[in-house]
């Protein structure tokens, strides 16, 4: 396992041009789409509307498509959650850089709303069920959870099929990143479904969730399976959302990668942000994935 810490004038540069990353953005904050005004850029976006299979919960895809022809083999296929937020972190500069290398389709998921976080469907999204409870909701919120499988469902079945018809993917070169709740959801992916994706990006997640811990299925599906796992942290985080600090807030995720890079086929990187707390590290995270997709 690697660990590299990022000094914060290199982080102040990942975060977006010209402003700080907001550390706790309001509920209402609308979301940024000026970048999805501009047409002179070397990717062009274009919108895909899903709803669930329930009819709760809408979507709203924004596909981003290098100018440059597809690979032989397809677009390599980057998945982001929390998508209205995703948009807003990216800039023309990052767009030229990727279109210059690999230049991987982005798939921003979001929702269908003017907001940059619909905070009642990711809940529901974005988490697992919690063992032993009959009633799934959210601790902090009360807002109903547990649709994990669900979303991922989803995602596969009819997500997947309708962003390929709109473009040639390469399904061997799939990657899915998350920030909080959206960083719980990749690694549940990862434990639940190791080969559902080649690459897994998890920022700041949510292990207070639930027990996320490596057990005897999930080696047993590793095996014959190669992925790799980027854990990403600021250092100005709490360990639980729900009180102080414990005096090392950062022990689970380290634990979870020490126990991750043990497992046979699966490569962990793990990554801190200096002096970041937990909302700046959503922009500065997912810039980090972004430009690991040249290398």
């Amino acid at each position: 396992m690697r660990n590299l810490t990022l000094p914060l004038t290199l982080l102040l540069a990942l975060a977006l041009p010209g402003q700080a990353a907001q550390a706790r953005p309001a509920p209402d904050q609308p979301m940024d789409t000026r970048l999805l005004q501009r047409t002179d850029m070397d990717y062009r976006f274009s919108r895909l509307l899903i709803d669930s299979a329930d009819g709760q919960r809408h979507y709203q895809l924004w596909i981003g498509r290098p100018n440059a022809a597809p690979p032989k083999n397809g677009f390599p296929v980057l998945w982001m959650l929390d998508g209205n937020a995703a948009i807003g972190a990216l800039d023309a500069d990052l767009l030229r850089d990727l279109a210059r290398g690999k230049a991987p389709l982005l798939v921003a998921i979001g929702y269908q709303t003017p907001l940059r976080i619909e905070r009642t469907a990711r809940t529901y999204d974005y988490t697992p069920n919690r063992p032993g409870l009959t009633a799934q909701t959210d601790p902090l919120t009360g807002l109903p959870s547990g649709g994990a499988d669900v979303f991922l469902d989803l995602l596969r079945e009819r997500m997947r099929p309708a962003v390929a018809a709109k473009a040639p993917i390469n399904l061997q070169e799939q990657t899915v990143g998350g920030h909080s709740y959206g960083g719980l959801l990749v690694l549940h992916a990862l434990l639940t479904r190791p080969a559902e994706f080649a690459h897994y990006a998890a920022a700041s997640p949510s292990l207070w969730w639930t027990d996320i811990r490596p057990g005897a299925d999930f080696k047993k599906s590793m095996s014959g399976h190669k992925a790799d796992l980027l854990l990403m942290r600021g250092t100005a985080e709490p360990g639980n959302p729900r009180g102080p600090s414990n005096g090392e807030p950062d022990r689970l995720i380290r634990q979870l990668a020490g126990e991750l890079s043990d497992i046979p086929g699966l490569a962990v990187d793990y990554q801190t942000f200096d002096g970041m707390g937990h909302g700046e590290t959503l922009s500065a995270s997912l810039r980090r994935v972004l430009q690991g997709q040249n290398r």
